[in-house]
C-alpha cells in the first residue's frame, strides 16, 4: 500500500528464494478526497446540544438522523456535531486507505478544544478539552462497511491509567475519579418531565439548573446519578428519534479531568465558579485545538483488545465516542465534539509521531 504514486521495489522472500518485485503505482482516475466521505451511524448519549447539532425535526427517524450527521461532517466544509454524555458516538468513513507512513501521525479528527489563559498559576494545558476515543478500522475484506470484527483502540496516553497526565496530582486533591475503567457500561433513562422545577437565574452560574434530577442514569460500577438541565438549553437531551426508553452504552471511561478553578479567577463571576477541562497528552478527539499537533492521530498506535500492537497498515472507518462521565458547572456535562476528519497525507502535512 503506498500513500502516493511511484516506483517501488519491494523485498521479497519465500521458499528459499529472495529476490526484489518492481512496483509502479500510478494515479487514480478519480482522485481521493483527503475528507470524512461518509457516516455509517450516529448515536449521541443525552446531552445539552443533543437534537441541536444536529438539529432534530419531528418525526425524524435514525436513519434520518445518520444522513443529517452525514451533511454536517462529509467534506472540507464540514460542520460540529455532538456525542452528547459518555458513551455517545459517531461512525464514519473515507474514500480510499489512508495510508499508515512509518514515523508519522497519519490523520486528524477537528473538534472544538481550547486552552483557556485563565486559571491556576503554572497549570498544564486546559481549557475545553473533552475528549473522545477513537476506534479505527481497515476493510480487510474490502466489502466497504466497518465490520465488527475489525474494530481497533487508539491507544491514548490515558488507555490503561492516567497517571501521568501532568494535571493528575490536582485532580487528585481535587478528589475526581480518576480511575480509567476499561469494560465500562453506562445506562441512561428516558427524562419523565421536561419542565423546570428550581428557580433559575441565567446570569448566576450557582442557580442555572432548571432541572437537577433530570435524566436518571447507573453504570456496571454500582455507580449512578441524573444528568442535569440548564437553562441555557431548553430542548430535551434525550435523542428525540429513539423509542426505547433507556440507552445503554459500553466502552472505556476515562478520569474527570474538569476541575473548578475559580479560586484562581476572583471576581470571573458571582460563584467563582470556572471549570477548567485539562487536557490528555495525546491520542483522542477534541483533546487539543485543531492547529496543533497533538491532536493528530498516528495509525501505529492502533491496538487490539488484548494490548497488542494492531499494525495496521492503513484505515478506512473510524469510531469516536464520548470518554468521559462529568458534569462540569455551568459548562454543563463533557460532551465530545466532532468536525472535519483529514487525510494528512493527501493533505501534505507531515507530523512526526511520538512514543510514550
Amino acid at each position: 500500500m503506498a500513500a502516493k504514486e511511484g516506483v517501488y521495489t519491494l523485498n521479497v522472500t519465500g521458499g528459499g528464494i529472495i529476490g526484489e518485485v518492481v512496483v509502479t503505482v500510478g494515479k487514480r482516475e478519480q482522485q481521493p478526497s483527503p475528507y470524512i466521505a461518509k457516516v455509517f451511524d450516529y448515536l449521541p448519549a443525552p446531552g445539552q446540544f443533543v437534537n441541536k447539532l444536529p438539529e432534530y425535526e419531528e418525526g425524524d427517524t435514525h436513519e434520518v438522523m445518520v444522513r443529517k450527521a452525514g451533511e454536517w461532517l462529509v467534506g472540507e466544509d464540514a460542520w460540529m456535531i455532538t456525542l452528547g454524555g459518555w458513551g455517545g458516538y459517531v461512525v464514519f468513513g473515507f474514500d480510499h486507505t489512508i495510508v499508515n507512513v512509518p514515523g508519522k501521525r497519519d490523520f486528524k479528527i477537528n473538534g472544538n478544544a481550547f486552552g483557556s489563559a485563565l486559571g491556576r498559576p503554572g497549570a498544564p494545558f486546559g481549557g475545553s478539552c473533552e475528549p473522545g476515543i477513537i476506534m479505527v478500522a481497515y476493510d480487510k475484506n474490502k466489502n466497504g462497511k466497518p465490520d465488527e470484527d475489525e474494530w481497533y483502540e487508539i491507544k491514548g496516553s490515558a488507555n490503561i491509567t492516567a497517571a501521568n497526565e501532568p494535571w493528575y496530582p490536582i485532580a487528585v486533591d481535587n478528589g475526581n475519579d480518576v480511575k480509567v475503567i476499561r469494560d465500562y457500561e453506562m445506562t441512561y433513562h428516558r427524562p419523565t418531565s421536561e419542565e423546570p422545577i428550581e428557580e433559575v437565574q441565567p446570569d448566576n452560574p450557582n442557580a442555572f439548573i432548571s432541572i437537577k434530577n433530570y435524566i436518571h442514569w447507573e453504570d456496571n460500577q454500582n455507580g449512578s446519578g441524573f444528568k442535569v438541565k440548564n437553562v441555557y438549553h431548553n430542548q430535551t437531551y434525550y435523542p428525540a428519534w429513539v423509542d426505547e426508553e433507556k440507552l445503554t452504552y459500553k466502552g472505556i471511561r476515562l478520569p474527570e479531568n474538569g476541575i473548578n478553578e475559580g479560586e484562581y479567577v476572583p471576581g470571573v463571576n458571582e460563584g467563582n465558579v470556572y471549570f477548567v477541562l485539562y487536557g490528555f497528552r495525546y491520542g483522542y478527539v477534541d483533546n487539543h485545538p485543531n492547529i496543533q499537533e497533538e491532536s493528530a492521530i498516528d495509525i501505529d498506535w492502533a491496538i487490539d483488545k488484548e494490548g497488542n500492537k494492531a499494525d495496521l497498515p492503513g484505515i478506512d472507518f473510524v469510531k469516536i465516542y464520548n470518554g468521559v462521565n462529568q458534569e462540569n458547572g455551568w459548562l454543563g456535562e463533557t460532551s465530545t465534539e466532532v468536525e472535519r476528519g483529514e487525510d494528512l497525507h493527501l493533505l501534505g502535512k507531515s507530523i512526526d509521531t511520538l512514543t510514550d
